[in-house]
């Protein structure tokens, strides 16, 4: 019988992709795949391992300067994400788990992350400080200089990220939400048979 992983909040199935490959039993959650995980019944099988990566958009560092004037109701919402992940996490008492989230205001209520990672510590070639609290293996890295572009005012900036203000913003949330193909691997090479 294979292992069963839960996947929140992963609707592209990067994060999940390398477990499904290799033989996995995957459940994949999201909204836009028609399941909201506040709503997520406990199964029956034995879970061996959750990857859950709720939404960044009031939590992300990079959105502090928005944080004052945003309507409370926005942050509520995110931290129902939060515990349901938790409440999740609990109910199946997998053999590891693991949240994942942009540097920024989540520590303030699940406290400091287990590790903190950049997508070019793994193959991927850009910056984007994540941080990860659970408890799993730590991947081993694989890091590669992420490539920039050198703006008119002199500042570096992330060419992804730059080329995505080409695009509409729900494109661009959802490219910058992917889990990084090389940090998903060496995250399941770390943890497919965890002790």
């Amino acid at each position: 019988m294979p292992k069963t992983i839960i996947s929140l909040c992963d609707y592209s199935g990067n994060w999940a992709k390398p477990y499904k490959d290799n033989g996995f039993d995957v459940i994949q959650v999201d909204i836009k795949l028609g399941q909201d995980i506040r709503l997520f019944k406990k199964i029956k099988d034995d879970v061996y391992g959750i990857l859950a990566a709720p939404p960044c958009t009031e939590f992300a560092g990079s959105g502090a300067r928005w944080w004052k004037d945003k309507d409370p109701q926005l942050l509520l919402d995110g931290m129902a994400l939060i515990d349901a992940c938790f409440r999740i996490i609990v109910v199946h008492n997998p053999k590891f788990w693991v949240l994942e989230n942009p540097v920024g205001r989540l520590v303030h209520w699940i406290g400091k992350p287990k590790y903190i990672f950049n997508p070019c510590d793994y193959g991927d070639a850009y910056t984007k400080k994540t941080c990860l609290w659970g408890n799993f293996n730590i991947p081993k890295k694989n890091p590669v200089d992420p490539k920039f572009i050198v703006m008119p005012n002199g500042k570096r900036m992330w060419k992804m990220y730059y080329e995505s203000f080409k695009m509409k913003k729900e494109q661009r949330q959802e490219i910058r939400s992917l889990t990084p193909m090389g940090f998903a691997k060496a995250f399941y090479e770390a943890n497919c048979n965890y002790e």
